[in-house]
């Protein structure tokens, strides 16, 4: 029983790390497209992009999943007037996800 217990609990372990990695990769990207579209919605102020950064970030906690982070990106686009497509917001997500994923795990 001891070796059930013990893989029982590595599997668990296991499961909570990549949890964590996954949670530290999400917030990163979502850091970078704060930052990404700041610039396009023309805020150069560094109190201004930081707190548009930290919008971004805390939009994550809406819901599960990248549809609550893009919906304020796109909204914060229409309401400025800046044309970014659909298709080209979302491949900057993933883009930026895999950017994310490579300084998460660079600086572990």
């Amino acid at each position: 029983m001891a070796g059930f217990d013990d893989r029982e609990k590595a599997e668990e372990a296991k499961y909570a790390h990549d949890e964590a990695l996954k949670f530290r990769i999400e917030a990163r990207r979502n850091k970078l497209l704060g930052l990404w579209a700041a610039g396009l919605l023309g805020k150069t102020d560094d109190a201004d992009v930081s707190a548009y950064v930290t919008e971004v970030v805390a939009s994550d906690f809406e819901e599960a999943g990248d549809e609550d982070v893009y919906r304020k990106v796109s909204g914060d686009f229409k309401a400025a007037g800046v044309n970014v497509s659909e298709a080209d917001l979302r491949e900057k997500m993933s883009t930026l996800y895999l950017k994310a994923e490579m300084q998460v795990k660079e600086s572990s």
